[in-house]
């Protein structure tokens, strides 16, 4: 197999040397930079995608679990969501009173997700959950929120972050930060901050399983404290299961965000949640977008969870998720490289488990690691999103790539140069919490 003969990135590092003299930072999404790749090396700039592949502003075709951020469930190009934004596309996209989609798409949402019985629709991930503590704020006439980790660079979520200048000082102890499964913490904050408390806003799930009914728990207890539980599905909404990690775990919130999944990389977000919290503040906030009907996302987001609903989408995608997990396991512990899969089938995240590495030799391996899996034709940030358009040879390949990077990675360990055998600049991920 090996690297991917006559492969050049002039194209794409002469588009970000472009980028950052007119873009602040060179791009709207720190989790799509350059830095969550070896830079020089990984393709910064994507031209196009169909089904389970993409390719740069050079050419070079990849096999792709970035999917969007995440946000790419069925896979690129998909025909049936292709076919309902083109319909839509003919008829309008933004008109100036509100368009039966509007109706349609959260009767869906009503209909798959359990906590959801009324919805209001926003653009992206980070404005949704804005919109969800404001309602729970203005619903219990509260302000303190018990938060997990990223949640959006809204104020409210920032305040107490490390990047958080530009924000009120006055905001930074309305929030506190629980880390997940910690029941005790979550406690010990709403009896500190007993009857001040507005939310509890977590995701049910990022890597780690809920422990010891972690999940019920924390409901539990939340609403014990006379507060709200939200739960942030953006990423595990129409990933998981149709109605979300509430649906597969069998914990339904007061309220719920959901975000990339619900139209297939389309921009679209809505809160979710009972009847009653919506309709007691309505008359009381104002949350109102321009876009929040914008009617091709909308078209998408109906064509999405119906394909999802009708179709094996989702089995497959933890079937697929479960092959690379275990395959990925299999290589490394062949190869003796202390790298293993962690998460659940349908967002894999490959950690190092080495004993006595420092954090920066970690960091070395695992940028040593993505380097030579991206230029033998597999693209990805660290962690894998895989697709229902993925091939069970797309599988088959990237396993092959990996087994021989971690080669790669045995022998460069065994001599001692894994920070030298880096083309570019190690991986460095923006911290913001």
């Amino acid at each position: 197999m090996g690297v991917t003969a006559n492969r050049n990135l002039e194209a794409s590092n002469a588009y970000w040397e472009r980028a950052n003299r007119v873009i602040m930072d060179g791009t709207q999404l720190y989790s799509k930079g350059p830095m969550i790749n070896v830079q020089g090396v990984a393709p910064t700039f994507l031209r196009r995608g169909d089904a389970g592949h993409v390719w740069d502003v050079d050419g070079n075709e990849y096999i792709d679990f970035t999917s969007g951020v995440g946000s790419v469930v069925l896979g690129y190009n998909y025909p049936s969501v292709n076919e309902a934004i083109t319909r839509q596309l003919r008829e309008g996209t933004n008109l100036g009173l509100i368009h039966p989609l509007e109706v349609e798409t959260a009767e869906l949402l009503c209909e798959c997700i359990p906590c959801a019985e009324m919805v209001r629709f926003m653009k992206t991930g980070g404005g949704a959950c804005a919109a969800a503590v404001r309602l729970a704020r203005a619903y219990t006439g509260r302000e303190v929120i018990i938060k997990g980790e990223y949640h959006g660079w809204h104020d409210w979520a920032m305040a107490g972050s490390k990047r958080n200048a530009g924000i009120p000082k006055a905001l930074r102890n309305t929030v506190h930060h629980a880390e997940y499964n910690d029941i005790g913490r979550v406690e010990s904050l709403l009896r500190e901050n007993d009857g001040k408390v507005a939310a509890v806003i977590m995701e049910p799930v990022q890597l780690e399983a809920p422990k010891d009914d972690y999940l019920e728990k924390l409901a539990e207890v939340t609403r014990a404290h006379g507060a709200l539980l939200i739960f942030d599905e953006v990423v595990t909404g129409f990933r998981f299961s149709l109605g979300g990690a509430q649906e597969y775990f069998g914990v339904a919130p007061d309220l719920a965000v959901f975000g990339k999944g619900m139209s297939n990389g389309m921009p679209l977000s809505a809160v979710v949640g009972r009847r009653k919290v919506f309709e007691t503040v309505r008359d009381e906030v104002f949350i109102s977008t321009t876009f929040g009907g914008e009617m091709l996302s909308l078209a998408a987001a109906c064509a999405n969870i119906t394909e999802i609903r009708d179709e094996p989408v989702l089995d497959r995608v933890w079937d697929l998720g479960a092959r690379l997990a275990a395959g990925t396991n299999a290589l490394a512990e062949k190869a003796g490289v202390g790298m293993r899969c962690i998460g659940y089938p349908p967002r894999v995240l490959i950690v190092t488990d080495r004993v006595g590495a420092s954090e920066v030799e970690d960091n070395a391996l695992k940028s040593l690691f993505l380097q030579e899996t991206v230029k033998r034709g597999v693209l990805m940030a660290w962690q894998m999103f895989p697709m229902y358009a993925h091939q069970d040879a797309d599988i088959d390949r990237t396993l092959d790539v990996f087994e021989e990077a971690l080669e790669v990675c045995r022998d460069a360990i065994e001599r001692g140069d894994v920070a030298e055998r880096l083309e570019g600049p190690p991986v460095n991920w923006v911290e913001v919490l």
